[in-house]
């Protein structure tokens, strides 16, 4: 299957600060990649690159198999992209806003306006597309910003951090229309500060710390190379710890982690040693209200690969 878009050994400095150093990225059709890394990785660099808003110093890479340094118009009609902040003028309405893209791209007014129908049909905004985006919510604003970057109808979505600042619910509902995006056949690359949210969404991930990629698998494969797996056991009765502990350290024959929050937790190297957990809690008469089999968490991951790192020197001065 051919890459949907590829970047291949992308280098970019800004003066003496190198913001990519060789870096890799690629996704195939209709699969969204998520790229994880702390603040000043080269995540928005790699994406401004890809979008043709930057020319790296080395390396190369093409959208729909158009190169976007050789033509950066071509891979521009491919492309769509939603920053970290909506761009949406607020003084026009979600109408007005949408066929202003749209006459942008060359479209005829006719056919600008009748993509904006349809595009504020789908993101729930039909009621609202006479309003002026001034009077919307930030979720509002946010879905209003991607049916923007959509007006082109292109082939790969660009998405740089584009729940930052949105609540739990207002983040769920954007995570809805990513992942409908997807199943409808867009490629979707997604920079995020989130770790649950490339976790829910993302085919396939990629870690990039101080301009380099460090890591890339599907997230299932991240947590296994990271570590094994935790057996967790809670007891119902808190009184029952004790005897938890010694089940789960005889089962698994590893040291188990000092009790937190009335749970019992061990490594496993085995998965078939979690029957051997619930045979000897059934033995000890150990009734629980958890007993699980997890791998690492995504942010268990992200911290093991960067040290734990929460920021690098800033991409751009």
């Amino acid at each position: 299957m051919s890459a949907a878009f590829e970047a291949e050994g992308l280098v970019k400095r800004f003066g003496a600060t190198t913001a990519l150093d060789g870096v890799d990225l690629r996704a195939e059709r209709g699969t969204v990649l998520g790229v994880l890394g702390p603040n000043g990785a080269g995540k928005t660099t790699a994406i401004r690159v890809l979008a043709t808003l930057l020319r790296p110093d080395a390396g190369r890479a093409t959208v729909d198999g158009v190169d976007v340094g050789r033509d950066p118009v071509a891979a521009r009609r491919r492309i769509g992209l939603t920053g970290q902040y909506a761009t949406v003028d607020e003084d026009l309405t979600g109408v007005e806003n949408l066929v202003l893209f749209g006459r942008l791209l060359d479209l005829p007014t006719p056919e600008a306006r009748a993509r904006a129908t349809r595009l504020l049909d789908r993101f729930g905004l039909a009621d609202a597309g006479g309003r002026r985006a001034s009077t919307y919510s930030g979720g509002m604003r946010r879905r209003l910003d991607l049916a923007a970057s959509l007006v082109g109808s292109p082939s790969v979505l660009f998405l740089d951090e584009p729940t930052t600042g949105l609540d739990p619910g207002r983040r769920e509902e954007l995570w809805q229309t990513i992942r409908s995006l997807a199943d409808d056949g867009t490629t979707v690359l997604l920079t995020t500060q989130y770790l649950e949210e490339a976790d829910a969404l993302a085919d396939e991930i990629t870690v990039i710390d101080g301009g380099r990629v460090i890591a890339h698998d599907t997230p299932a494969g991240l947590k296994q190379q990271v570590g094994g797996q935790t057996v967790v056991v809670r007891p119902r009765d808190p009184g029952q710890v004790g005897t938890a502990a010694v089940v789960v350290a005889r089962a698994t024959g590893q040291d188990v982690a000092p009790p937190r929050g009335g749970a019992v937790t061990a490594s496993v190297d085995d998965e078939r040693v979690f029957a051997a957990v619930v045979r000897g809690l059934e033995d000890a008469d150990v009734a629980v209200t958890e007993l699980a089999l997890r791998l690492p968490g995504l942010d268990e991951v992200f911290f093991a690969l960067t040290d734990g790192h929460r920021t690098t020197p800033r991409e751009e001065p």
